[in-house]
């Protein structure tokens, strides 16, 4: 066997020793028997196996969450602006944890690392070392790059679509318990227990508000950050109202109302909005799929005799 021959092979089993080497620095942990020799020696050390959450890990789970702050560094925002804005993504996606931005910023970086394994692997067996390589294995680094991004805004987009849709339901029920002689913090609360199975997302949101209120966060502070959570234009624009309410003394149900008469308008009108839209969306499938079946079924036979007509009289 030639050296083109053996080269593929080679660089298979490099590629693997350095995957294997690479996963093996980011595991740099003690072994199981370690940890619970240790734990014996010092008892504060134990797992605490009796908690609602006392399942261990698996070892993907812990390898992964030991890597993350490293392979969060090469992605690291630069500014306390781009750390901001990174926070606020991943707040509109439903991810508030401390530690959100760096797992999304290690899973970057580990879509990265796949996207170039695998562009060069496939250039190299398909190529070997010339300049489409070097283009493949571009390419499959990019690819592997954004694709957190653009699950991200996939995530956020369905997220944000799903509290618009239940907003106008969530402000009638608090309206209802407003004005029946609960507070808003009450009100907040029972509606975030009564739809907590029909509006996931939004009840959350309201829970956390709760949250922030009992920890000594004052409403005007809460209510903001909820419209920054969501990126929701109307929880912002509901937000502000309830601001103004309680800085101006108004009645708090009559501005939810006119609030929540305004939302259902605005739903309406998006839907009138898209079925005036089928029409025009109709015409594609109509030319590419219905009228071909149609021009067949009519002109075909016709066709068809047409051709006799003219072998016959040939």
């Amino acid at each position: 066997m030639d050296l083109q021959t053996l080269l593929p092979f080679v660089v298979f089993g490099v590629i693997t020793l350095g995957v294997w080497a690479v996963m093996a620095a980011m595991t740099g942990g003690e072994s199981r028997i370690d940890e619970r020799l240790d734990a014996l020696r010092d008892p504060r050390k134990r797992n605490n196996e009796d908690d609602a959450g006392g399942g261990k890990e698996n070892g993907v789970s812990n390898m992964f969450k030991q890597a993350a702050p490293a392979l969060s560094k090469a992605f690291q925002p630069q500014t306390d602006l781009e750390q901001s804005q990174l926070k606020v993504r991943l707040a509109n996606a439903g991810f508030s944890s401390t530690n959100a931005s760096t797992f999304y910023l290690a899973i970057k970086m580990a879509c990265t690392a796949v996207g170039f394994l695998m562009g060069g692997g496939y250039a190299v067996f398909v190529s070997g070392f010339t300049y489409t390589s070097l283009v493949a294995v571009i390419i499959g680094a990019g690819l592997g790059m954004y694709l957190p991004e653009i699950v991200l805004m996939v995530i956020i987009k369905q997220r944000q679509e799903r509290i618009f849709l239940t907003l106008p339901d969530a402000l009638d029920l608090l309206v209802v318990c407003v004005e029946a002689g609960l507070g808003l913090d009450a009100g907040l609360r029972r509606v975030s227990e009564e739809l907590e199975e029909t509006a996931p997302d939004l009840c959350q949101e309201l829970a956390i508000c709760n949250l922030q209120q009992q920890m000594g966060r004052s409403r005007r502070e809460v209510l903001h950050d909820l419209g920054v959570r969501t990126g929701v234009d109307d929880v912002r624009a509901l937000s502000a109202i309830l601001i103004q309410a309680e800085k101006f003394g108004s009645s708090v149900g009559q501005a939810l109302r006119v609030q929540s008469e305004s939302m259902r308008v605005k739903r309406s009108q998006m839907a009138e909005e898209k079925a005036a839209q089928t029409a025009v969306k109709m015409i594609f499938p109509l030319v590419l799929f219905i009228f071909p079946g149609i021009f067949v079924v009519l002109v075909g036979p016709a066709a068809i005799m047409m051709i006799r007509n003219l072998l016959e009289n040939q």
